[in-house]
């Protein structure tokens, strides 16, 4: 018997420098906190968040997206576990508006490619995390 899933429940991706990262992605996505260490958090508090271990974690309507922060290795899509990280967008003019969001910030992308069922726009996050977003046709 195979284990039937209904969808990602989360996704944790570990970064270099939080402060940085948070700036990134709360600036791109426009993310709002779901959990964080509040600061001044006493001894019982930071026990029981002992799970973000010093990051973050957003809510994107049913998904969870964390950020946990780790030494200074690199992302290296060509290691072993993850390639990239792709987010759906509803259209064509959705992701146009996102590669205008994207020059506004001066975060460098490849130019929106057609793939044939869908379009892709892809750019990196600050520890080169391969970051992409796609639009149906």
């Amino acid at each position: 018997m195979a284990i039937t899933t209904a969808s990602i429940a989360h996704l944790r991706l570990t970064v270099t420098d939080i402060e940085r990262s948070r700036e990134f992605y709360e600036s791109v996505f426009g993310w709002r906190v779901f959990i964080e260490l509040p600061e001044g958090a006493d001894a019982a508090t930071r026990e029981a968040l002992g799970f973000l271990y010093g990051g973050v974690i957003y809510d994107l309507g049913g998904v969870l997206v964390a950020l946990r922060p780790v030494g200074d290795d690199r992302f290296d899509e060509n290691r072993t576990g993850l390639d990239h990280v792709a987010f759906r967008l509803t259209s064509k003019d959705e992701l146009d508006s996102a590669e205008a969001h994207l020059d506004k910030l001066c975060i460098a992308h490849e130019p929106i490619k057609d793939i044939g069922p869908m379009y892709i726009l892809e750019f990196r996050d600050p520890d080169n995390i391969a970051l992409e977003l796609s639009a149906p046709k």
